[in-house]
């Protein structure tokens, strides 16, 4: 088995060497600690051999730890940053993490309205950026946030673009039909995927995740598998429960999927959008 999980957050005791950004603090880590090793130790007995690192919100924009553990680990991790998207010209940053192992940037509304979250200049030079470079703009939102998402897709139709954790559809616990229609309307965008991701946090939020069944089968009807990935969202996936338990749902439960469908939601897709 050669998985790759789409995203993992990792991060170290060690503030000298890594200081939080401001406004963050030592107890604001939960758990402590979740090295790259710490993430090996779960992941490698799992079958997961390669990890897209997200930047983790403790330090802000300065993405240090992250790139040196892929600098660290280079036949192993690949990173998605977060930068300033309000910069005026965010290139530069782009490029020079991109030498750095940084293969998409997050984005997110922050205190925008849902149609407006898009629609600074900044942003637009990301996108720019994302066509020229072939960086992914990774969303982290909700689904009244995808109507903006659409149109900056349709404006920008060779950016890449990752949605995480299926949009977050089923964070309050109710899986809204009307939510799952917006996502899968996003297919329509040649250079969209999702990740299937965060299964401890959607739903019922308890494994094995069958009530997760009937809207992932929706986005495979809709995106196929070779446009939807997988991920674990550690460590908060093995909070309460495993990282096994995230495999399983992809591997043991979805009965619709062939093999090789599953290597492509396991693998392949990750491997086509980040590592490269």
């Amino acid at each position: 088995m050669n998985y790759i999980d789409a995203h993992s957050h990792i991060w170290t005791p060690d503030t000298a060497h890594y200081p939080l950004a401001a406004g963050y603090f030592r107890d604001n880590m939960q758990p402590r600690s979740f090295t790259a090793e710490e993430l090996q130790k779960q992941m490698t007995p799992c079958g997961v051999n390669r990890v897209v690192l997200i930047q983790m919100s403790f330090y802000g924009y300065d993405n240090t730890y992250m790139t040196d553990m892929i600098q660290k680990y280079p036949e192993m991790f690949v990173g998605v940053a977060v930068i300033d998207q309000d910069a005026v010209d965010p290139k530069p940053e782009m490029l020079r993490l991109k030498k750095l192992g940084v293969t998409g940037f997050r984005i997110y509304p922050k205190n925008l309205p849902p149609e407006r979250w898009l629609s600074a200049d900044g942003m637009r030079k990301m996108w720019k950026t994302g066509t020229e470079e072939n960086l992914a703009m990774c969303c982290l939102i909700n689904p009244q946030d995808l109507p903006a998402l659409s149109r900056m897709s349709e404006e920008f139709p060779e950016t890449p673009v990752v949605i995480d954790h299926m949009c977050r559809i089923g964070e309050s616990g109710a899986i809204k039909d009307e939510d799952i229609a917006l996502l899968c309307s996003l297919a329509k965008h040649k250079n969209t995927t999702v990740k299937i991701s965060a299964f401890y946090a959607l739903g019922k939020k308890k494994p094995p995740y069958l009530d997760l069944v009937p809207m992932i089968r929706k986005l495979y009807d809709s995106y196929g598998p070779e446009r939807l990935m997988w991920a674990t969202d550690c460590p908060f996936q093995v909070v309460d429960q495993t990282y096994q338990d995230s495999v399983d749902l992809i591997t043991k439960h979805l009965d619709f999927l062939s093999d090789d469908e599953k290597d492509a939601i396991m693998r392949r897709t990750a491997e086509r959008v980040y590592f490269r």
